[in-house]
């Protein structure tokens, strides 16, 4: 389920300006900007978080900026409970495309996993998507919202995978994601983008290719959906949600992918 490139990355700048709903099982809120839509909204984005959980701003800071740009409601569950796979404290640095991962690297990154194991088997995809369902269906008790997007990073592309063929989002970003399996890929039935990067232990090129290729089977039949991948060039895992902006082309590909993510939103919900 993990690898060391899991715990690398960075913490960007600036403040969360959302808030964290005890009435919504502890998520994260940040609402649309006022008066720039009709109120209540009646369009939504989840946003499923990476190994860091809502522990880590990254996740508030990209829903604060999806809410602006999208000018709907934003959500990040807290889909660990409060207890996510791996603390803050252990990210480093990502590395660029290229870089490849030390002795060390592993070394430090199985004394992370061995310390956090009962957290890892606490929050199991199996267990994580019981969660996520009983959260959507407050959501759609509660805010009534018309259309629902999910996009997540690493654990939460993963869980996107799974989630794209539930019927309870209308539409995915999928970003560096997390394991799953090329049968999740052919039951997934809402428009799906893939925002990939350059080099995935999780999500190698031989995946991507049978994933893409499985869209493009689709082509003229009934169970065709709208679909895009994008590489990121100069990238690894995690460059989406954790990205070092310190490096220029990580930066560039940071932004493009949240613009990437933004346009699909709002041509799909």
């Amino acid at each position: 389920m993990s690898c060391p490139d899991c715990t690398k990355g960075d913490i960007l700048p600036g403040e969360p300006v959302g808030s964290m709903s005890a009435d919504f099982q502890g998520a994260y809120f940040s609402p649309a900007p006022t008066g720039s839509t009709p109120t209540p909204s009646k369009r939504a984005v989840l946003l499923f978080t990476d190994a860091f959980g809502l522990a880590l701003n990254n996740p508030k800071i990209l829903a604060d900026e999806m809410a602006r740009r999208l000018e709907c409601d934003v959500w990040v569950p807290d889909y660990f409970k409060g207890r996510p796979l791996f603390p803050v404290d252990a990210m480093v640095l990502p590395d660029r495309a290229g870089v490849k991962l030390t002795i060390k690297d592993w070394l430090t990154f199985i004394v992370i996993g061995i310390t956090n194991l009962p957290a890892i088997i606490s929050n199991r995809p199996s267990v994580v998507d019981k969660r996520v369902e009983s959260f959507i269906a407050l959501l759609k008790e509660k805010k009534k919202y018309e259309k629902i997007g999910a996009v997540g990073y690493c654990f939460g592309g993963a869980t996107c995978v799974r989630f794209g063929s539930t019927g309870l989002v209308d539409s995915v970003v999928i970003a560096h994601p997390g394991r799953f399996t090329l049968d999740e890929v052919k039951a997934i039935k809402v428009p799906a983008s893939w925002v990939c990067a350059q080099e995935d232990y999780f999500f190698p090129d031989s995946l991507r290719h049978q994933a893409e290729a499985e869209f493009a089977r689709r082509k003229g039949k009934g169970n065709w959906v709208e679909y895009e991948f994008k590489e990121w060039k100069g990238t690894q895992h995690g460059f989406a949600s954790r990205p070092n902006l310190n490096l220029p082309e990580i930066k560039e590909a940071y932004e493009g992918a949240l613009e990437q993510t933004v346009e699909w939103f709002k041509k799909t919900l």
